[in-house]
């Protein structure tokens, strides 16, 4: 009897380790056919910045899903559930990424003066457009359930909103190109395009920024402190040091630290700059709807002063074989092979709410990032690192609107 049950255990066994085995077979297949990819990248115009960017694509994938870093679901888990890692995670990326482009900003303009600008960086106009495109964008957020950017990795997650909500962004692009020549003509052309390091100088600005984040994180803190909600339990120490084998399993194992996440995302976004534009995930659905329909004849023809403004450009492309267009393609593969091999690759059948929320909350963000030249990546991150004030007003509205969201949907859910 012992013997039978032996067996039928190792046979259980066996069936378990050839399933987990199975796991790592997309992330293997994801990173062999980065290869081949890459090498014909490396052949076409600017090939070497287009590398640069599937590389830096396939890691940014892999570091958002493991680490679940999503504007909404942070700032979900901060005002629903007193839970500071999240917000905090976001103010360390704010914080690394914008030592990290001072450096890089400091060597391209070495003295920085007013009316002159980094090229290429996100820095645009203030103006209440801006504050209005951040309300519209977080409230988007709100409905879909995540920003830009985090659709795009769930969808490598198997997301059954995620679809949706990036039609329904295309859609809010275009009500945003319908939009936009009276919103500039009524604000944005004569608003102030405010670069920190032009008034202040780079430490100056640099340590301005990392004053308020500091004090953020601080006010983060002590508002957790006083809800008097318990503190995270520190994770057990193991009786003796993880092998090899036990370190690997745990890269995929539930989330990584969200420090990690923020650290990693900083990095990601200052190393960007050093081979290509800022980092930013609208570029090109932004520029590829505007083609099809200013041909179409949805949108006026000429948008004003929209491609001399900074920000997540939307200029008509002749190809879509584009450095932020190969980040996208890696972005979305390194999620979905790290979504595998973590089993949290979790596709279901949408539902017709998840249509409908996916396509109106999509407009919101499609029309609020339009309007707001780049999304909470664009903006609010890449923005903000490189010194712009609009980073900030945006990401300020942002938070605004997510902040009265969740206070509404209090609200109802104790009137029911």
């Amino acid at each position: 009897m012992t013997s039978v049950t032996g067996e039928h255990t190792q046979n259980v066994n066996g069936r378990h380790r050839a399933r987990d085995w199975t796991r790592w077979l997309p992330l293997a297949a994801v990173l062999a056919a980065a290869w081949p990819v890459a090498v014909q990248l490396q052949l076409q115009g600017g090939g070497r910045t287009l590398v640069f960017a599937l590389a830096l694509g396939l890691l940014l994938g892999l570091v958002l899903q493991r680490s679940r870093f999503c504007f909404y679901c942070h700032a979900r888990d901060w005002f629903e559930f007193g839970d500071p890692r999240g917000v905090l995670s976001i103010l360390l990326a704010l914080a690394v990424g914008s030592a990290g482009m001072t450096v890089v900003l400091g060597s391209w303009v070495a003295v920085p003066q007013p009316g002159q600008l980094p090229p290429d960086m996100h820095i645009g106009p203030v103006s209440w457009v801006l504050v209005l495109a951040g309300l519209a964008f977080g409230a988007g957020m709100s409905v879909s359930g995540s920003c830009i950017s985090a659709h795009w990795y769930r969808l490598g997650e198997g997301s059954p909103v995620a679809p949706f909500a990036l039609v329904g962004t295309g859609l809010g692009f275009v009500l945003g190109f319908r939009s936009w020549n009276p919103l500039y003509s009524l604000a944005i052309a004569d608003a102030p395009v405010i670069w920190l390091p032009a008034h202040l100088g780079y430490g100056g600005a640099l340590a301005l920024q990392l004053a308020v984040l500091g004090l953020l994180a601080a006010w983060v803190w002590r508002i957790h402190g006083r809800s008097g909600r318990a503190q995270p339990r520190p994770a057990a120490e193991p009786a003796q040091p993880p092998g090899l084998r036990q370190l690997w399993l745990s890269l995929w194992q539930g989330r990584w630290n969200a420090a990690l996440g923020g650290l990693a995302v900083g990095l990601i976004a200052a190393a960007a700059i050093v081979r290509m534009r800022p980092l930013g995930v609208t570029t090109t659905l932004g520029s590829t709807v505007r083609g099809w329909a200013q041909a179409g004849g949805w949108v006026p023809e000429r948008l004003h002063g929209l491609d001399t403004l900074g920000g997540c450009a939307t200029a008509v492309l002749n190809s879509l074989l584009t450095p932020h267009a190969v980040l996208l393609l890696g972005l979305v593969a390194g999620a979905w092979g790290a979504a595998v091999a973590s089993r949290q690759w979790t596709p279901r059948r949408p539902t017709w709410r998840d249509a409908a929320r996916g396509l109106a909350g999509g407009a919101l963000l499609g029309w609020g990032a339009m309007t707001g030249l780049g999304c909470t990546i664009g903006t609010l991150l890449s923005g903000s690192m490189a010194g712009a004030l609009s980073g900030w007003v945006f990401g300020a509205a942002v938070f605004t609107a997510l902040w009265a969201g969740f206070v509404l949907r209090r609200w109802q859910a104790s009137r029911d």
